[in-house]
């Protein structure tokens, strides 16, 4: 395996970099290779990449007329959804396969963020301006194009959401005082994004109270994104849940060599001393 296939290599060198302009979908199927238990052992990351270029081809395809941005929504929706077949899993929304990119191909099924991933992949192979929505509960797109821009649901078959429909899935998740905000339209960088798809993870496995899977999916969150403070505190705390003792003491240590809030530090120092303790 060279340095360019090593999925562990390809996500320190996203996250020695800037927050946009790498291989989005390239480091999210890093991502499902490393989740050995989920991906499929028989196919490489490269087949998953040839599979990504043939959707940008075929999108290429049904674009060639699209002059405007509701025919590239209608050409975005056709290629993805009726000729792939991707669509969202309400019926087993929870499976953790639903995140893990590999497996995401392989059952055309997958959380809103995962599939907005595919799509955003498909947009960026034709250099169409294409990026994750700072919508909370429910991943969203936002295309932007001749002085105009749509706002796409990839979990509900790519359809374009107006404004009334947005406002009821912010409702439906914040409750009904929630009203839409310029916010709500904000683009979201891709190292938030993958951060949005394995936070789905870690929050499956903590729910199972399975805590040192949480935690190794934390310690491959800091491969792609180290300079994330909170993170360092959440590996220390999952991996101390799990019993990893010297591993939840480098985390917070590192935590600590960063946090200015004399309060966090504080607490965080307190509970060092007690894992310390522990491991003595």
């Amino acid at each position: 395996m060279t340095e360019a296939d090593d999925p562990t290599e390809i996500l320190r060198q996203v996250g020695a970099g800037p927050d946009d302009g790498f291989d989005l979908a390239g480091a999210a199927l890093a991502l499902a290779a490393l989740d050995t238990p989920s991906a499929a052992p028989e196919l490489s990351i490269e087949d998953y990449r040839r599979h990504l270029a043939r959707i940008g081809d075929d999108l290429a395809a049904a674009a060639r007329d699209a002059g405007d941005l509701p025919a590239r929504c209608a050409a975005l929706a056709l290629t993805m959804h009726e000729d792939y077949g991707y669509d969202g899993d309400a019926a087993t929304y929870e499976d953790l396969q639903n995140a893990n990119l590999m497996r995401v191909i392989d059952r055309r099924l997958g959380l809103p963020v995962s599939l907005g991933i595919l799509y955003i992949d498909a947009g960026r192979r034709l250099g169409w301006d294409i990026a994750g929505l700072s919508f909370p509960g429910h991943f969203l797109l936002r295309l932007d194009g001749a002085g105009d821009r749509a706002v796409i649901d990839p979990f509900h078959q790519g359809r374009v959401c107006a404004a009334g429909e947005m406002r009821a899935l912010l409702k439906a998740y914040q409750g009904a005082d929630a009203e839409l905000t310029p916010t709500h339209y904000r683009r979201v960088s891709d190292r938030e994004v993958l951060l949005r798809l394995q936070n789905n993870v870690k929050l499956r496995y903590m729910q199972l109270d399975r805590f040192d899977e949480a935690a190794r999916v934390v310690g491959t969150m800091l491969l792609f994104a180290p300079g994330a403070l909170s993170l360092w505190r959440e590996a220390g705390l999952l991996n101390a849940r799990a019993g990893n003792l010297s591993e939840a003491i480098g985390a917070l240590e590192t935590y600590l060599q960063h946090e200015t809030r004399e309060s966090a530090r504080q607490e965080v120092g307190t509970y060092l001393q007690r894992l310390r303790r522990r491991l003595n």
